[in-house]
């Protein structure tokens, strides 16, 4: 059935789909006067990457009245590979007609899940989450993005992570994902890197991650933390880069944190159960390094 008097829709779902051409396609095809469009789709397995000539032929020319056309569409599919993956040059060539003042397009493969992903999204952004920011991401200005989550099969060096403070301003949740070590340590350790700041950042979650992401973050010399900023760490990897809670390079980061989710890889000796109060009780060297910091 039509909607004709249906003149703004707005859909956003975080749920991956399967089903975009048999479900939401006819879905938009009922609404022929629709004069504003919002969608937000995270889409996997289709055999086709979006683009705009996707887009017209399935939405745009089916809604004549349509004046305003938002998107940020995520898809990941098997179908494609390094050597089938269509080019940002080629997928902007299919928005020329497009009324949107700049549309953001890249694509990566991830070989060991053996999956294409493609992002293309209406600029500006204006939604609040940005999801799987690899190596490839474009750059530019987000300042109505409040959390980002970064995942890669590549190492994320510290020019990276500079970027995504530029590009992210006003950031307030960083999810990282990547177990791959980074490659230009070596070189970094002979110049002086620019401090990277997350002026915003509330939390902060390296849970999935190897050592040199709790370095990247908790070094003086990488990195400046705002106070008061909550975080997620691996306690083991944390023992080490701060070499026993004693170095005095990632002291400082570790003072500004309010609250450290560690206790549930910490064991034995490094706390004990006070069963008298039912708390558990840290040894003072390390109460004494997260001197304001509530650890869980």
């Amino acid at each position: 059935k039509k909607l004709p008097t249906l003149k703004y829709f707005w859909l956003h779902s975080d749920t991956i789909t399967s089903a975009y051409d048999e479900l939401v396609v006819p879905l938009l095809h009922r609404m022929p006067n629709l004069e504003k469009l919002d969608l937000y789709l995270n889409v996997i397995e289709r055999k086709t990457f979006f683009d705009g000539n996707d887009l017209k032929m399935n939405i745009i020319n089916y809604m004549p009245q349509l004046n305003k056309f938002t998107f940020n569409i995520c898809s990941l599919s098997s179908f494609y590979n390094e050597i089938n993956l269509p080019s940002n040059e080629d997928i902007q060539k299919t928005f020329r007609d497009f009324n949107n003042k700049e549309i953001i397009y890249w694509a990566d493969y991830f070989p060991e899940r053996r999956k294409g992903h493609c992002r293309i999204y209406s600029y500006p952004y204006k939604w609040k989450y940005y999801d799987d920011i690899t190596n490839h991401f474009p750059g530019k200005i987000f300042i109505y993005v409040r959390s980002i989550s970064l995942y890669d099969e590549r190492p994320f060096e510290h020019e990276f992570f500079l970027r995504i403070a530029e590009s992210f301003p006003l950031m307030e949740e960083l999810f990282v994902r990547n177990q791959k070590q980074q490659i230009n340590k070596p070189i970094e350790k002979s110049k002086k890197l620019s401090i990277i700041k997350y002026p915003s950042l509330k939390q902060r979650f390296l849970n999935n991650t190897c050592i040199d992401y709790h370095e990247q973050f908790l070094f003086d010399t990488k990195t400046s933390l705002p106070f008061n900023v909550r975080v997620n760490m691996q306690y083991g990897l944390v023992k080490q880069v701060t070499h026993n809670f004693t170095s005095n390079t990632t002291r400082s980061n570790c003072a500004k944190i309010n609250f450290a989710n560690l206790r549930k890889q910490m064991k034995f000796p490094e706390y004990s159960d006070d069963f008298s109060t039912g708390k558990e009780l840290f040894r003072k060297h390390i109460k004494d390094y997260f001197p304001h910091t509530q650890i869980d």
